[in-house]
């Protein structure tokens, strides 16, 4: 599910392909309807400029929490959720999301919990690791039952994972090398994007390693998922 077309898979598409797999993007801000869940094997929810709480201006906002309930909780099927993604995944389960007091914008250091060192969506990377940062909102208590993975001084739930199945990331783990410069061309700029740019193109190895390692572990979700 994308909510902003300048948001879509990134590096995910790579992966994705790379392996043969097929993949259908719902484009869900513009009117694009929710297909049947019954034929998917994942679901991916991508960021975007909305807010949780803004149903009444986002009246689709609804049913897309509604299909996250249903394809998490009840269909027991892998979801992975990224920024936005990861907001309406602890809000459409029970949690809580709110304005942000520290909005995060740029390269950041994360450091993962105990319980995040052990699990395989961070398990095998660096503690702390760098991610990129594009938020001005958070989750701040997740839902009944999640594991938080991994925090920050600005952002304690900046990872969690519900089940076994459901991970939610805050930090924009999709990034490829024209990220950036791609939302520049939209976006009003909140720094020096060139300066950005330059940025994650230095951090990119590690970047698409953290990618990489999250792609693994879903993966191995999708193998074991229920049919």
């Amino acid at each position: 599910m994308q909510h902003e077309v300048i948001e879509p898979l990134g590096v995910f598409e790579d992966f994705l392909r790379a392996d043969g797999a097929t993949w259908h993007v719902v484009e869900i801000d513009e009117g694009e309807k929710l297909p049947s869940l019954e034929p998917f094997d994942a679901m991916f929810v991508m960021g975007g400029p909305q807010d949780v709480w803004q149903e009444d201006l986002y009246p689709w906002l609804r049913d897309e929490k509604a299909a996250i309930r249903r394809f998490v909780a009840e269909m027991r099927r892998p979801f992975f959720g990224i920024c936005l993604g990861h907001q309406l995944l602890a809000d459409a389960l029970g949690g809580r999301v709110q304005k942000a007091k520290v909005p995060e914008y740029g390269l950041a250091r994360v450091w993962k919990t105990d319980e995040g060192a052990r699990d395989p969506l961070l398990r095998d990377v660096s503690n702390p690791f760098t991610a990129l940062q594009w938020h001005g909102a958070e989750v701040v208590a997740p839902p009944d039952g999640a594991a938080v993975l991994a925090y920050n001084e600005a952002c304690a739930i900046q990872s969690f994972r519900y089940g076994d199945r459901a991970y939610g990331v805050q930090f924009h783990i999709e990034v490829t090398k024209d990220t950036v410069i791609d939302w520049s061309k939209h976006i009003r700029p909140v720094m020096d994007d060139a300066e950005l740019a330059r940025k994650v193109d230095t951090a990119y190895p590690e970047l698409q390693a953290l990618a990489r390692n999250a792609y693994d572990c879903l993966k191995q979700l999708w193998a074991q998922a229920p049919a």
